[in-house]
């Protein structure tokens, strides 16, 4: 079966935060300060947050300025910013009135980086920039005929937007979408671009509920089809990643990700030099290929199975794990799915993985080869058995994750299945790597579904010679599903139940 990454292992779920900052603080190198840099510095001028506030409010523009560019660098502080002290100062009605200032742009960019800052901070915090009616005003100082003016305002949108979905449906509906990739032009500076690039970022992410798709389809996509040019590494990686967040939304957003023509640019990147572009673009075909078998086809259409001998080879463990887990919803896909995986040589490949990978690799190298089992014809699973796929499968039987253990039984009973004259071949390749062992053993096992399945293994294929000197061994299910041994003339009757 086809399955998406939040049903996948925990190393998978990594939390988003980790793949890419949701909100960004911006400390500029030249004026990073620690906190005590700050403090002295105020000191030294005399200055205290009730001075900040008073001049804040002045009618003198030069004093103004001086208290709100005050304000900005006390959050612009390298580790822990004042944020909470500066809201509960009453401060955020004063810098939002001075959004609206257009005739003195200085100011409006000190207020606008200072509300940038408190936005990159906790929820609450954000929320309080938001209740102060900030976003109306940002939105038009996109318009601003001053670009420093213009980038501060798109990062702030940035930090909201990436609070969570509530927001940026918010922020969307007051209509960001439009003059934000109006900054996607040669002329814009390259910080300016990696700035609304992230923004884009933030518009994909979240599918609890995903960004409406109408204005993803009509605006969104054609913008990251030309983003995904771009030459910059922080623009691609974030370019691909907004691609991976917009496929992780059912098969929906996956036929709208097709239809605008970016995955044939995307399956390149899966060879890329940057780890970075590598790992982006392995999740957005991995999510597309959780669809369909006709949006699975998409890709593999793009050669994309060529780029997985060095992905499964990667020196990154994470890398191995995702190429694996791609493949298993390959092999989940239709036969000549199937036969596409086998043709381009990567069964051994898969199989190495289950013997030697980290464990989250082997469990998905498990699911891999049992899903192949399910879809595959008799012939796609001899192929599996003369590659020597018995050992390593038998190998996992005896780790604790239950789903993997019952993961594995099902291939080895499928495998056996499609056998047929030559499952007792397979039966002795089985005990002979002690698989055979292991089996017996999840025969006491706590988990309903794997000590049956355990036990009709061993019935089916392990018990001819016992059974046979020992007719009354036989077991027979009785009501309530347990397992009941008819008693021979010298034993008592019982009842085994599991």
């Amino acid at each position: 079966m086809r399955r998406h990454r939040n049903e996948v292992s925990v190393e998978l779920r990594k939390n988003k935060r980790d793949e890419h900052l949701l909100k960004k603080r911006n400390v500029p190198h030249g004026e990073s300060l620690d906190d005590s840099d700050v403090d002295n510095d105020l000191k030294g001028q005399n200055i205290t947050l009730d001075t900040i506030l008073q001049n804040a409010s002045s009618n003198n523009s030069v004093l103004q300025l001086s208290a709100v560019q005050a304000a900005r660098k006390l959050l612009s502080s390298d580790r822990n910013p004042p944020i909470d002290d500066l809201v509960q100062s009453g401060i955020l009605p004063i810098l939002v009135k001075c959004l609206d200032r257009d005739d003195q742009p200085s100011l409006q960019f000190e207020a606008a980086w200072a509300l940038t800052n408190i936005a990159s901070g906790t929820s609450v915090q954000t929320q309080a920039v938001v209740q102060s009616n900030a976003v109306p005003l940002f939105l038009r100082l996109l318009h601003s005929p001053h670009q420093n003016v213009c980038e501060q305002a798109v990062w702030a949108l940035g930090n909201i937007i990436g609070d969570g979905p509530q927001c940026r449906d918010y922020v969307i509906s007051l209509g960001v979408v439009k003059p934000l990739l109006s900054f996607i032009c040669p002329t814009v500076p390259l910080s300016f671009l990696r700035n609304v690039t992230w923004v884009i970022v933030n518009l994909c992410r979240n599918k609890d509920p995903p960004p409406p798709w109408r204005r993803c389809k009509r605006c969104i996509l054609p913008a990251l089809c030309v983003l995904i040019y771009h030459t910059d590494i922080n623009i691609l990686v974030d370019t691909v990643w907004a691609v991976s967040y917009l496929t992780d939304g059912g098969n929906e957003q996956i036929q709208m990700v097709i239809e605008s023509g970016v995955v044939p640019f995307l399956v390149p990147l899966l060879s890329h030099q940057e780890v970075k572009v590598q790992t982006a673009a392995l999740r957005a075909v991995g999510n597309i290929v959780t669809g369909t078998d006709e949006q699975t086809q998409v890709v593999l259409n793009c050669d994309v199975l060529s780029h997985f001998p060095i992905l499964l080879t990667h020196p990154k463990e994470k890398i191995n794990k995702e190429a694996v887990w791609f493949l298993s919803n390959i092999t989940a896909g239709n036969q000549q799915q199937v036969q596409s995986v086998i043709d381009a040589g990567l069964i051994p490949m898969i199989i190495h993985q289950l013997a030697k990978g980290d464990f989250g690799t082997q469990k998905e190298a498990a699911w891999a080869i049992s899903n192949l089992t399910i879809s595959g014809k008799k012939e796609q699973v001899e192929y599996l058995v003369q590659q020597g796929v018995v050992p390593p499968l038998c190998g996992l039987l005896g780790v604790r994750d239950s789903q993997v253990v019952q993961v594995v039984l099902d291939g080895l009973k499928n495998i056996l299945l499609v056998a047929g004259v030559q499952a007792s071949a397979v039966a002795d390749t089985i005990e002979e790597c002690g698989g055979l062992e292991k089996i017996e053993n999840l025969q006491q096992h706590e988990n309903e579904d794997i000590y049956k399945l355990a036990f009709e293994l061993i019935d089916l294929y392990f018990s001819g010679d016992d059974i046979d000197e020992d007719p009354s061994l036989i077991p027979e299910m009785t009501q309530g599903e347990t397992f009941s041994f008819e008693p021979a003339s010298n034993m008592q009757t019982k009842e085994f139940k599991f």
